[in-house]
């Protein structure tokens, strides 16, 4: 049996953005909660395909959406599914540096 050129892709893990590490990026999948809630996030940055970084958190979530640090906190942060992005690929050292 040949394999496929193309194998089936492995969806990256989610969670709530309260759950993501510290200094890890995310895609926002999906909002949780009433439509003035979810409207407020959105109008935030944190909208359904928005990449964010999360920069610290225990009870109060710090974030970073752009350019733009914004604190949740942990129940808003519970409510906002996200994807874990891969971290970027480290950069190979230039040559003739040592």
């Amino acid at each position: 049996m040949a394999d496929s050129p193309n194998p089936p892709a492995i969806p990256a893990p989610h969670l709530p953005l309260c759950q993501l590490p510290a200094g890890t990026r995310g895609r926002v999948l999906a909002l949780a909660g009433d439509a003035p809630f979810c409207q407020r996030v959105r109008e935030m940055g944190f909208g359904e395909d928005a990449v964010i970084t999360k920069l610290s958190g225990r009870g109060t979530t710090l974030c970073q959406v752009g350019e733009t640090r914004l604190a949740l906190s942990h129940e808003a942060a519970r409510r906002i599914q996200v994807q874990v992005l891969a971290p970027p690929a480290p950069s190979a050292p230039s040559p003739g540096l040592s």
